[in-house]
């Protein structure tokens, strides 16, 4: 499946993955490898304050671990393969500006997440983020006027938002990078498909193969 332009600079899909390095390929491909419409894009820049009740940016945070770097890298060579030869909707040179969360209600709010770029509108329901701190996502959670407490994951899930590269303290491992991309590829797509169809492609790319 893919996403098709719309008029006005607006694209639909099913889910936008902000992150371009190990852990956004990671979901991507499992998104794809079980039939969930996906865009890749390079990652999210701080702009303007916005509206705080429903806007809200994100900074990415780097981290690496040097132990773990030649693996990373040779994982992230099998994704970036598998991203070519099954034609992922990447966007290495696009990064999201802002982040909206659309009134449910609103006429014509046909998805839960508007997601801005230079190029356009990109609209969603599921949104994942990687590799971004935790004070930063509760932060953002308080703006969108969520009280998360202690249960973070939760309350992004009932927004339609995913965590996948995160850690408390350090980055994860790769391995554990792959684990997180399935959960949340298994996530997504169980409200894609309630119905569970489309199974996963069995010649799609096995995460588990690497992990």
């Amino acid at each position: 499946m893919s996403s098709m332009p719309m008029s006005g600079g607006i694209e639909r899909t099913a889910a936008v993955v902000i992150g371009t390095g190990l852990s956004g390929l990671a979901v991507a491909s499992e998104l794809q490898r079980r039939g969930v419409d996906a865009i890749i894009v390079d990652g999210l820049d701080l702009l303007g304050a916005g509206n705080p009740a429903n806007t809200s940016s994100l900074q990415r945070c780097d981290a690496a671990d040097a132990g773990s770097l030649r693996e990373r890298n040779e994982i992230l060579r099998h994704l970036r393969n598998y991203a070519a030869s099954h034609k992922l909707d990447v966007r290495n040179n696009i990064r999201a500006l802002q982040l909206d969360r659309l009134d449910p209600g609103a006429t014509g709010a046909s998805r839960q997440w508007a997601v801005r770029t230079p190029g356009g509108v990109l609209l969603a329901d599921h949104l994942v983020l990687t590799r971004c701190a935790h004070s930063q996502l509760r932060r953002m959670l308080s703006e969108l006027g969520m009280a998360a407490g202690q249960n973070l994951m939760a309350a992004m899930h009932a927004l339609g938002m995913y965590l996948v590269g995160v850690g408390e303290l350090i980055t994860p491992t790769p391995k554990e990078v792959l684990r997180q991309a399935k959960v949340v590829g298994q996530a997504i797509s169980a409200k894609v498909y309630p119905d569970g169809f489309p199974a996963a492609l069995p010649e799609g790319y096995a995460l588990a193969a690497l992990a």
